[in-house]
């Protein structure tokens, strides 16, 4: 959408999973139309066809407070309608300013949204969408961190069951999240069990799960003839029998889905053009390239420069001001896993760039806890990153490390390189 952009009308909706509320006002009207749409396809899709015949096609604003959900799914394909997404905690403070008691009420909020798209135009931001497939790997790369996250929990839950009945399993079973831990957990869930086999039962346990080290396996079945049970109370056994298996088929049935996101996510990302970028980052790989297309996008448009994705992801810091007075915050606004997403790629970077190595071993000199460090590392990354994706120029080490040179940075001694003339 250019700039210069007219809207024929604005609109305030306040979403909630049953209906909508909405206001309405046309463009060089004082007067305010309110109604209300059910949450339905066919509701929302005569809603809108109403609205293209009603404005002949013209440009018409919503602001709303979420940039997701089945109301966003609805409109986001509609090429006359621009999105204006608001921060549920910006209308929040709006509404606070005009109802100290703090009441709330979703007609109220709909006209607040449409006030707000109104009075502020200039200083709300719209909705640019990307492509179908850079939003499906987008939706792709989240939901498998979730998933990745999900059964880290279960695997902290199954270890902490198995340390109050049956610690030694820790041991014998290995990684609580592999296929030999879910499958000796399912099959053997007490020390009891575990005694009653045949040495070569559990020889071929784990030769059947391709763990195969003689020693080691010779090593576990000795412990496993002479350990001594924590605890032989058959509350305490019993009970914890239940939950363990419960949790190790949990993890089991996660396995297979976490997989298949890993390789629906290479088959698109593989096929993307800007694979090629965020392929070239020193320590992106298969999981964090994709999340830093994600977090990119296509729409160069969108960040006009690299301090706009610095403060969006949350990466850069707030500094507030008040007389004498300066403090620097963490910014708390901000997508959470665009965020994460920075910091574990800076993490990662330090194992595999000289000079990102090199700088956050600076940052620590310098007193920076080890996050702040990180993170001191990922807002030098953005502005690196951005100006690759601006210029869709792959990264290269080299020719960095030479600008670092020519600029006769703090880092080159660092970095066993003679000083510029």
């Amino acid at each position: 959408m250019a700039d210069d952009l007219v809207l024929a009308a604005r609109i305030g909706i306040d979403w909630a999973d049953d209906h909508h509320d909405f206001c309405l006002q046309e463009a060089g009207s004082s007067r305010v139309e309110t109604g209300r749409i059910p949450q339905e396809p066919r509701a929302l899709a005569e809603w809108v066809a109403g609205l293209r015949q009603r404005f002949g096609g013209r440009p018409v604003g919503i602001c709303l407070e979420t940039s997701r959900g089945p109301l966003i799914a609805a409109l986001i394909e509609q090429d006359f309608i621009v999105l204006f997404p608001v921060n549920p905690r910006t209308l929040k403070r709006f509404r606070e300013a005009f109802a100290p008691s703090g009441s709330k009420d979703d007609p109220i909020d709909a006209g607040l949204l449409l006030e707000l798209l109104d009075k502020h135009e200039d200083r709300l931001h719209r909705w640019m969408p990307d492509d179908a497939e850079t939003r499906a790997i987008a939706r792709l790369v989240e939901a498998r961190r979730k998933a990745v996250d999900l059964r880290t929990r279960l695997t902290n839950q199954l270890g902490a069951e198995l340390k109050g009945y049956f610690p030694q399993a820790l041991s014998w079973a290995g990684e609580l999240d592999t296929q030999l831990a879910t499958d000796f957990l399912q099959r053997w869930p007490t020390l009891q069990d575990v005694q009653r086999q045949k040495a070569q039962t559990i020889r071929k346990f784990y030769y059947g799960h391709n763990s195969r080290r003689a020693e080691l396996i010779e090593q576990r079945i000795e412990e496993i003839r002479t350990a001594i049970p924590l605890t032989t109370d058959p509350a305490i056994i019993e009970t914890s029998v239940l939950v363990v298996q419960m949790l190790a088929r949990q993890i089991e049935a996660l396995r297979p889905s976490i997989t298949r996101y890993d390789k629906e996510i290479a088959r698109r990302f593989g096929s993307h053009p800007d694979a090629h970028l965020f392929e070239s980052l020193p320590g992106s790989g298969p999981a964090m390239a994709p999340r830093l297309l994600s977090a990119f996008g296509t729409r160069r448009e969108r960040f006009k420069a690299a301090s706009e994705v610095q403060e969006y992801s949350g990466i850069a810091p707030v500094t507030r001001r008040s007389g004498k007075q300066c403090q620097t915050t963490w910014r708390w606004s901000a997508p959470r896993f665009v965020r994460q997403s920075f910091h574990e790629f800076a993490r990662l970077s330090i194992q595999y760039s000289a000079w990102a190595r090199a700088y956050y071993e600076l940052q620590m000199e310098r007193g920076k806890s080890r996050h702040a460090a990180i993170r001191a590392l990922a807002f030098k990354w953005i502005r690196i990153i951005y100006r690759c994706w601006q210029e869709r120029t792959a990264y290269d080490e080299a020719r960095y490390i030479q600008g670092l040179w020519a600029r006769r940075s703090p880092l080159v001694h660092r970095l066993g390189l003679p000083a510029a003339a």
